[in-house]
């Protein structure tokens, strides 16, 4: 990486700053090995550059649909502006900075992802009008293109506010210019926090945080019923990472040669050619590594006879989420009590799966498995029962841990700030996608269980649609039943 030229005003205060406070003179690394800019390279610099102006741009693929969101939003909270950032960059350390991930908000709001954007929903006599603020391309005038660590030289050509508003449907204007303006805002204001410290502070004495979490919670429960738009793009990522298992599996004698983190690099490679990242860190969890259920150091051994607990989502260009998991035999063939697991949360996650049914409750599918998990526990002696007793008490969940399954979408756990009533106690509705993920774990050092148990950690996960008629596995172009996986993994090491 080239270490040159000094970033100019970190984002966050460019972001905060009134339009004079922005233009502050682009600073100098400390130990850079040019002391200063002469005015003849400045004059330079300035001239001399084709116009790069991208037009007859069209919409992006889910305009219509993100139009649609932002008119809903618009009629839950009339006469009230309504602020929605996208958020910073964060540094990760010194002058670097993690990957940007636009807030799961404002995304599902503009389908835009750049960083410092803000979406303004300003209210009018008749709704609102729409304006997304961003930072325009960087200035040629001032040297800021080429001089700026977050210049276009340096990270690249950002959208002009011209064609952002072809993209996006959307007034655009600079955000720099922002924060001065909701400064001197009056009337009722909403802003979905945690994102942008400075467009917050500007906001400071006019947002109470009851009203802003009513604004967050409407936008995460607007998202439990998908749109064609976003389940065609969860099965994008579906399928992707159904790829992504199939190259783990073929390379599973170099990850015995190395590690775990052979298995998360083979899947992170497909996730980043077909996509924008992993939706999540990979667990890659061989042996009784299994038995944590987020095993994401994936620096331990991958062994014959061992399993391997892989699971992973590709994340799509437009942020939506796979989230699968397989348990597969290291050395392609089950053992008998690995097996005698598998089989048991397979047929819990077959329950979990048939339960899964417009206007069913939420909860079915997981008191679907968790009875048959603990109706295998009581048979196999691992705990008293009768199995009545046993759910009541929760007694099952020292081998099953984890809740069953969780909502899917953006976020890998979807939907999380919605209200109790409306998720976890709430009724499926056709457009909902929902994971269905049983599981066993044996601790290694768990006495209570005969030894051939410990360190064996069984979890099947799919990504179900909720249908007019019943559900549709998205990620049924993965075998699932054990004989199936063991002719699967044959067939590709073949």
């Amino acid at each position: 990486m080239s270490d040159e030229l000094n970033p100019a005003v970190p984002d966050d205060a460019a972001t905060a700053a009134g339009p004079e406070e922005s233009e502050e003179p682009i600073k100098q690394r400390k130990n850079g090995l040019y002391p200063g800019v002469s005015d003849e390279l400045a004059e330079n610099m300035q001239s001399g550059w084709a116009d790069t102006e991208l037009r007859g741009l069209k919409p992006i693929a889910q305009a219509a649909e993100t139009a649609r969101r932002r008119a809903a939003l618009s009629a839950r909270f009339p006469g009230e502006r309504l602020v929605i950032p996208a958020g910073n960059l964060k540094t990760r350390s010194n002058d670097t900075e993690y990957s940007f991930r636009s807030s799961v908000e404002y995304a599902y709001l503009t389908g835009n992802q750049t960083e410092d954007g803000v979406l303004v929903l300003e209210p009018t006599a008749d709704g609102h009008q729409e304006t997304i603020y961003l930072l325009p391309r960087s200035n040629r005038e001032n040297g800021e293109f080429w001089l700026s660590g977050q210049g276009e030289l340096w990270v690249g050509r950002r959208h002009s506010l011209a064609e952002s508003e072809a993209l996006y449907g959307i007034p655009a204007a600079d955000v720099r210019e922002l924060a001065q303006k909701l400064r001197e805002a009056t009337g009722p204001v909403r802003v979905v926090r945690g994102y942008d410290a400075g467009i917050e502070a500007a906001l400071t004495d006019k947002v109470t945080a009851e009203r802003d979490e009513e604004l967050r919670v409407f936008l995460s429960e607007a998202r439990l019923v998908k749109d064609e738009f976003e389940i065609g793009e969860l099965q994008k990522a579906v399928d992707s990472t159904v790829r992504g298992f199939e190259d783990v599996v073929k390379v599973l004698d170099k990850a015995q040669a190395t590690s775990e983190r052979y298995i998360e690099g083979t899947f992170f490679l497909r996730a980043r050619v077909e996509g924008n990242d992993v939706g999540y860190g990979s667990i890659c969890a061989a042996g009784p590594h299994a038995c944590t259920l987020h095993w994401v150091r994936n620096d331990g051994p991958v062994r014959p006879g061992d399993l391997l607990l892989l699971d992973a989502g590709v994340e799509t260009h437009t942020l939506y989420t796979a989230d699968v998991t397989r348990t597969l035999p290291v050395d392609g063939t089950y053992s008998e009590i690995q097996k005698t697991v598998y089989d048991a949360v397979y047929e819990a996650q077959e329950a979990g799966i048939a339960a899964v049914q417009p206007g069913a409750k939420y909860r079915d599918f997981h008191d679907a498995a968790q009875r048959v998990l603990t109706e295998k526990l009581v048979e196999w002696g691992l705990v008293e029962g009768p199995v009545e007793r046993v759910l009541e008490l929760g007694l099952q969940r020292r081998w099953t841990l984890h809740g069953t399954g969780h909502m899917l979408g953006m976020d890998v756990h979807d939907c999380a700030a919605a209200r109790t009533e409306t998720y976890v106690e709430g009724v499926l509705e056709p457009g909902m996608v929902l994971t269905v993920e049983p599981g066993l774990y044996f601790q290694a050092d768990d006495l209570t269980v005969p030894e051939a148990y410990r360190g064996i950690g069984v979890r099947i996960e799919d990504d179900i649609l909720v249908t007019e008629d019943g559900n549709r596995n998205l990620s049924a172009g993965l075998p699932r039943r054990s004989d199936e996986v063991e002719a699967w993994m044959a067939s590709l090491k073949g």
